[in-house]
């Protein structure tokens, strides 16, 4: 992709690298605006409809705030049952009604493939805000730009770095979403840590070998976390047929201080897509690393903020206007 005015946001396949840097460059101009030292109207008058139909909380209010901060507003719908969708309305007639009434159109769906079925019916760009187990581009994106800005920070590149990936690979499109962008790197160890039967998917593990990249499929933490990266994910238990069935996973890989110290190296970047599930049974990042230096999880929130404005200022074709739109914050703003 070398044009992302008025195009879709669907898969991380349309991102070559050249398309990532592009993003990753256009995200640090927001940074003065996501951190309150300066404000942006360069989209006012313009309208998100921030559409999702699966519980979300950070991805749901990161997109509305993204657009916010360029100054746009935002029209919500939450809910499968609160939508037309209930009374047999197609994705198609759906799209086309509810983009008449936007200008971009964020969306959230359970089913795989949802996303690009609505797109083909909506006048206006759509960015894929996760469509069931299948893909997650904004999340993939933002986790690849905390990468680059971790191991930057450690004089390492995201080339020959070693990542390992933990949870249930199987179900997370999180990690299905950055292995694809991941793959077009060079010379990248990944170690897959997973219950076998929820192990990553083949094709997904066939991407990253016939990319060239070494991969290691383990269902042990033990000699195989001292990464670069460390991923963590939790147990989807919204893809299970039964929540007894998933919970014969839960709570089989957990991470806590003593463990880091012991498996991982003393600046092993802790990651995870959030929300943690922190119930005793589960407590798969433990709260006792809330003070460790290297738990990413919530700069991957703040950078979360910055993709999304980057996107959004692409596909509406702002991106070279932001600036000349700014004047300065009157309020009190975080420290």
């Amino acid at each position: 992709m070398t044009d992302f005015t008025g195009n879709h946001i669907l898969s991380v396949n349309q991102l070559d690298r050249d398309a990532i840097a592009k993003i990753f460059e256009t995200a640090n101009m927001m940074l003065p605006y996501a951190q309150r030292k300066k404000r942006t109207h360069v989209l006012d008058g313009a309208i998100l409809g921030n559409m999702f139909f699966e519980a979300s909380t950070r991805t749901r209010v990161s997109f509305g705030s993204a657009f916010n901060l360029l100054g746009g507003f935002v029209r919500e719908t939450t809910g499968m049952s609160s939508s037309a969708l209930a009374k047999g309305e197609s994705l198609y007639d759906t799209a086309r009604v509810l983009s008449s009434y936007a200008d971009v159109i964020a969306m959230r769906h359970p089913q795989s493939g949802s996303v690009k079925e609505f797109s083909e019916g909506s006048m206006v760009p759509v960015i894929n805000g996760g469509d069931g187990a299948n893909e997650h581009p904004t999340q993939a994106l933002l986790d690849l730009y905390t990468i680059e800005k971790e191991l930057t920070a450690s004089l390492q590149t995201i080339d020959k770095m070693h990542i390992a990936m933990v949870g249930d690979l199987k179900h997370g499109r999180t990690v299905h979403s950055l292995s694809k962008l991941l793959a077009q790197y060079k010379n990248i160890t990944f170690s897959l840590i997973s219950p076998k039967a929820l192990a990553m998917p083949d094709e997904i593990v066939s991407v990253l070998e016939n990319a060239g990249h070494k991969v290691i499929i383990t269902d042990s933490i033990e000699g195989n976390v001292d990464a670069d990266i460390l991923y963590l994910t939790r147990i989807q238990e919204e893809r299970f047929t039964s929540q007894e069935e998933a919970d014969l996973y839960r709570g089989q890989f957990r991470l806590n201080q003593q463990i880091y110290t012991k498996h991982c190296k003393s600046n092993t970047v802790i990651m995870h897509p959030l929300p943690r599930d922190s119930r005793s049974d589960a407590n798969e990042l433990d709260t006792d690393l809330n003070l460790n230096p290297n738990l990413a999880i919530f700069r991957q929130v703040e950078n979360g903020v910055l993709i999304r404005m980057a996107l959004f200022a692409l596909t509406l074709g702002v991106s070279d206007q932001v600036s000349k739109h700014e004047s300065d914050v009157h309020w009190f703003s975080r420290k």
